[in-house]
């Protein structure tokens, strides 16, 4: 009975050992240490995130349309021959200023001719005065103020401008200057301080023709024109 029990501790030993290899596998002397949990993750060469630093641009095998540089716009070269007599002086100051186009400097003259009109009708020398070179400033401020002592009442509205020719240009040094004729629709009138009417017609439109001159230093960090020389023919 004693061997009977010593065998049957022995089958059982067996027994158990064949069921933890089972579960724990054997070991062969090339096992990988088990993992630190406190250790920073290795990523393997070559994958993952790519940093960039400012200034760098991606591998090209990475880049793609967010990486892409958007191409260069082409510049337009206006044509200056359809400007007749101002064509080599309006060449003169784009080449002075690339961003001058006779096309632009056109629409911003009206837009100046309408509020000078319209300001010296009102008599409102803050809005003229960033707009005219100071000797013209003081012809128009003082033709306002004649008005305004003899009580006198401007009445203008500027109906259309119908044309805004080029008549000349030029560059005298880093200056540029831009004429323009322009031709226009207006109701004038001066009234005096009992309504009479002095000059002019308030239910007339009339055509009125002016030669204004604009001028800008062109290598001023402003882009504004401003009002040198007015001139009305005869």
């Amino acid at each position: 009975m004693q061997y009977f029990d010593i065998l049957i501790f022995a089958l059982i030993a067996v027994f158990l050992g064949l069921r933890l290899r089972s579960v724990l596998g054997s070991r062969t002397g090339e096992e990988k240490p088990p993992p630190d949990p406190f250790s920073a993750p290795q990523s393997e060469p070559g994958k993952g995130k790519i940093v960039r630093f400012p200034g760098q641009s991606a591998p090209k095998e990475v880049r793609n349309a967010e990486f892409e540089e958007a191409p260069a716009k082409p510049v337009e070269v206006p044509d200056f021959s359809a400007y007749g007599a101002a064509a080599l002086g309006l060449e003169a100051i784009h080449k002075a200023d690339p961003g001058f186009t006779p096309k632009s400097f056109q629409e911003g003259a009206k837009a100046a001719f309408e509020m000078i009109v319209t300001a010296f009708a009102k008599g409102d020398t803050k809005s003229l005065k960033p707009l005219l070179a100071p000797h013209v400033f003081k012809d128009f401020a003082s033709a306002i103020e004649t008005r305004q002592q003899e009580g006198q009442v401007m009445i203008s509205e500027l109906v259309a401008i119908s044309d805004a020719a080029f008549e000349a240009a030029r560059m005298d040094g880093s200056q540029a200057f831009v004429t323009l004729r322009f031709v226009s629709e207006q109701v004038n009138a001066v009234k005096d301080k009992e309504g009479n009417v002095l000059e002019g017609d308030p239910l007339r439109v009339d055509r009125a023709v002016d030669i204004w001159t604009f001028s800008r230093d062109t290598r001023s960090r402003d882009p504004n024109w401003i009002l040198v020389e007015t001139l009305t023919p005869e």
